[in-house]
């Protein structure tokens, strides 16, 4: 095995579930899960101080829009402030932006940087903490213990796209929102499977009830509840539709207190610091890739040629098969990721095996971006314990958009440590063809897919990717009579005929339902 060769040493989580006045601060979290993390690699937290690499998972108060005007005090440079608070000096800092992708996009670079020689002691961590800040504004608990006693002016270094996950015209349709858009590929894939709506709902319940065992079994999971499948899809006052064909349970929180991070070294230094090497795990195979970048301009809506593409590369990097796997954690943060995951890969939605490690996102909890930071921890300790064992984690960001791929095991790595580069998966995609769009489309069309938005007080609007009489792609939405809404829930709506034209706010497309 070579000196220089990457090696995952510690892994850290934290769940907070105390009173939201008395939550740690963002800075703290990091702290706490880096420190579980050189403890688990049977470090000091003083061993922190040698770190010359510092990677934050972007925040989700940092995404565009009206989390970025929340009134708290904030980190203004993260891994600075990080670095600073545990006496490290690193050459290399970095805050991702926005994407669930982040965790293992983070851990495959540190991975690169440390085989090519750039650095030897790295740390990947990230935190959210939306649960008790949303918790402290409402009951005006304000946020003593937050501020920043290591600020700097300097922004921070940047990692990952920082483009938005939808353009504008989509957003004015109102596909700018996680649990409004993700039903849409869900609708997709019923319509092109052929199932009725009921068939679908119980191949949900079915699909996510197992996650809720796992989660049920997790001692760092949000909601350590087992749920039945027809709980997961029978809408309840508990359970109430989100969106169109999710409930509640179906969908991923991010209302969380929760952090984790990752140790990587180079061999020569984890022999240096003493790390026992029933502690390694490796990376054998990683890739990163986007698939199309607006969801309207996608081949279709029920595949990922970037899922695919990822796990093909890793696969082959790692020279094992899906068969070889041992332990596997699909990114889910609604079921369709899942599914789709699944099906790019070549994994069966019952495999034996499982799906999650951690219970995923809707029960273990989805702390913004930084979900698979959990899951390749959680990994670790899996493949730990049964030495030799192989485990794949997938991370997704935006709208099935953003995809990063990692294999794990304890087993040395044979040879140099090397990463190709993913422009060379991403000019494949990038050259696939895809539909043409019609910003305004006007005449005879029919529905490709669709969902039906809820609020608390009820239905609330219907949004639709269609195509036109010359096969172009639209975005519209619905009237918002409860009756044009109820319909296209009732009885299926992909394939559905209708007209479209321009909405009477003159902002938007409409299309009517025949």
């Amino acid at each position: 095995m070579r000196d220089d060769t990457p090696v995952l040493i510690g892994a850290g989580q934290f769940t907070y579930r105390g009173e939201a006045a008395d939550s740690p601060s963002p800075l703290d979290l990091l702290k706490v899960a880096a420190e579980r993390a050189a403890e688990d690699a049977g470090l000091s937290p003083e061993a922190l101080a040698q770190l010359d690499a510092v990677a934050v998972v972007g925040f989700t108060i940092d995404a565009p829009g009206a989390l970025s005007a929340l009134p708290f005090p904030r980190l203004k440079n993260p891994p600075a402030s990080f670095a600073r608070a545990v006496g490290a000096d690193p050459r290399f800092e970095v805050y991702t932006h926005m994407g669930g992708n982040s965790p293992q996009q983070v851990i495959n670079t540190l991975c690169e940087r440390i085989a090519r020689g750039e650095n030897e002691f790295a740390l990947a961590v990230g935190a959210e903490f939306l649960g008790s800040l949303m918790k402290r504004l409402k009951t005006g608990a304000g946020f003593a213990g937050w501020e920043d006693p290591y600020a700097i002016d300097a922004e921070p270094g940047r990692m990952g796209d920082p483009r938005p996950g939808v353009t504008e015209h989509e957003a004015a349709h109102g596909m700018g929102r996680p649990i409004n858009i993700y039903p849409m590929f869900e609708n997709a894939l019923r319509g092109r499977d052929g199932r009725s709506i009921e068939d679908h709902q119980k191949r949900l319940g079915r699909l996510f009830a197992p996650f809720t065992r796992v989660a049920a079994a997790n001692k760092d999971a949000w909601f350590p509840t087992e749920r039945s499948e027809a709980e997961l899809v029978t809408v309840t006052g508990q359970n109430r539709m989100i969106s169109f064909p999710y409930p509640k349970y179906l969908n991923a929180i991010m209302e969380v207190d929760q952090s984790a991070g990752v140790i990587i070294t180079s061999v020569r230094k984890a022999r240096e610091l003493g790390v026992p090497e029933d502690k390694w795990v490796f990376l054998h195979g990683c890739a990163d890739a986007s698939d199309l970048w607006y969801p309207t301009d996608r081949q279709d809506f029920h595949s990922s040629p970037a899922m695919r593409l990822t796990g093909q590369r890793a696969f082959e990097m790692a020279r094992i098969t899906r068969d070889d796997l041992d332990y596997i954690d699909l990114y889910s943060c609604f079921p369709i990721a899942v599914e789709v995951g699944a099906e790019e890969l070549g994994l069966s939605l019952d495999d034996p095996r499982g799906l999650t490690v951690t219970g995923g996102l809707p029960y273990f909890g989805g702390p913004g971006n930084n979900y698979a930071m959990h899951s390749i921890a959680t990994m670790m300790g899996k493949l730990r314990a049964k030495p030799g064992s192989w485990g794949l984690c997938t991370a997704n960001g935006w709208y099935l958009t953003k995809q990063s791929t990692g294999i794990y095991s304890t087993r040395p790595v044979q040879g140099p440590w090397e990463r190709e580069d993913p422009a060379v998966i991403q000019r494949q995609i990038d050259a696939l063809p895809h539909p043409t769009l019609v910003e305004h489309p006007v005449g005879p069309a029919v529905i490709e897919t669709y969902t039906v938005v809820h609020t608390r007080d009820g239905y609330h609007m219907g949004i639709v990717v269609g195509r036109d009489e010359h096969d172009r792609r639209f975005v519209a939405v619905t009237p918002d009579d409860e009756a044009t809404l109820r319909d296209l829930e009732s009885r299926e709506g992909v394939g559905r005929a209708g007209t479209v034209g321009p909405h009477p706010d003159g902002k938007r497309n409409l299309f009517v339902p025949a």
